[in-house]
């Protein structure tokens, strides 16, 4: 049997403006995972999947159009294991639609055990892009922000290159299929119709302790992506100046970040939110657990991820936060996870 795992991720700061080119800040929850098991199958059994999370199990032949099965099935045939009898289990601590990138971490652990099952090297830069493909099953045009920092399981700035709906890879050789013999054109680049997105690793000069608030209702993320598209092509003018304040924030929020300064980083945290709520992807639930958050002492709050449900994120300090904890359970949060973000003054390259 073999076993891999991939962390969960919030944004910190610059939900949907990321998907226009503006910068985003994204960290991952490395104490919230999900997992994946491959293990050899009885001979002519082929792919079987078992999700006990979900309630789930089906065979590949069952369920092809699945975007997991799909996922399965172009990976082993790049990795050239045709026929392939296996069995692969499913699991997650992670949230499901809540903005937390449990779809990317399960896709990372995928291939992950897959590769490493079939002994198969992939770096993480190949990893990103297999995930982003099969996360375009899921979200439509999602901004490449959840394979990234999940695959590379860092602190990233990320800022995904103009224009923003990314015409499908045509390239056919690339550096990770020489080091690796994957032979996707996916590998090759995700970005090989407009060029390459900016992906830096971010430097964090003090531990950041943080709450994250399930609202407890699930959202699709493709759906608040698509209606932002469609506001933004009725109102250019209106919705790219939004884009642009949030993306100064993104810049501040690092710079804050950079500094070591909780206190400065947590009003750019409740700006962030209003903005948000301005682009229209807030809701009442949000909205009322990031308020409770705050009067109860959080330096700041604000939704984190899609939004229409899903989680919001608190910065609490050690004296505030079993007080802003148990006040956002007072309010009605499904469940509270807690992390801290360590210190990494010096990041590595991503």
């Amino acid at each position: 049997m073999t076993t891999s795992s991939a962390p969960g991720k919030i944004i910190l700061c610059g939900e949907h403006a990321v998907v226009y080119g503006r910068p985003a800040v994204a960290l991952p929850l490395s104490g919230v995972r999900a997992y994946a098991e491959v293990d050899d199958a009885p001979p002519g059994s082929g792919v079987c999947f078992c999700a006990p999370d979900l309630g789930r199990s089906w065979t590949l032949g069952e369920a092809p159009d699945d975007p997991i099965s799909q996922l399965v099935e172009r990976l082993l045939a790049d990795i050239h294991v045709p026929g392939a009898d296996i069995r692969i289990t499913l699991s997650s601590d992670i949230p499901i639609a809540s903005g937390m990138g449990s779809g990317a971490a399960i896709a990372t652990a995928l291939v992950r055990a897959l590769a490493t099952h079939f002994e198969r090297a992939l770096p993480p830069e190949a990893v990103s892009a297999i995930v982003y493909e099969s996360e375009r099953g899921y979200h439509g045009t999602p901004s490449g922000i959840d394979n990234t920092v999940v695959a590379f399981e860092r602190p990233v700035w990320f800022v995904r290159p103009r224009p923003t709906d990314y015409l499908p890879p045509t390239a056919s050789g690339s550096d990770e299929q020489a080091h690796t013999g994957y032979q996707s054109s996916v590998v090759s680049s995700q970005w090989s119709a407009v060029g390459r997105p900016t992906i830096e690793p971010i430097a964090i000069a003090a531990p950041l302790a943080l709450l994250v608030g399930d609202t407890g209702l699930r959202s699709q993320t493709k759906l608040p992506v698509a209606e932002v598209r469609r506001r933004r092509e009725a109102d250019v003018a209106r919705y790219e100046a939004l884009f642009d304040s949030v993306g100064a924030l993104a810049h501040q929020a690092r710079d804050a970040l950079a500094a070591g300064d909780r206190a400065a980083l947590g009003p750019l945290l409740d700006r962030n939110h209003t903005l948000l709520q301005e682009i229209g992807v807030s809701s009442p639930e949000l909205d009322r657990l990031v308020g409770v958050a705050r009067g109860a002492g959080a330096l700041g709050a604000k939704l984190s991820g899609a939004g229409w449900g899903g989680v919001m994120i608190a910065l609490v300090e050690e004296g505030t936060q079993e007080l802003v904890r148990r006040a956002l359970l007072a309010a009605g949060a499904a469940r509270i996870l807690e992390t801290t973000v360590a210190a990494d003054q010096v990041p590595d390259a991503v």
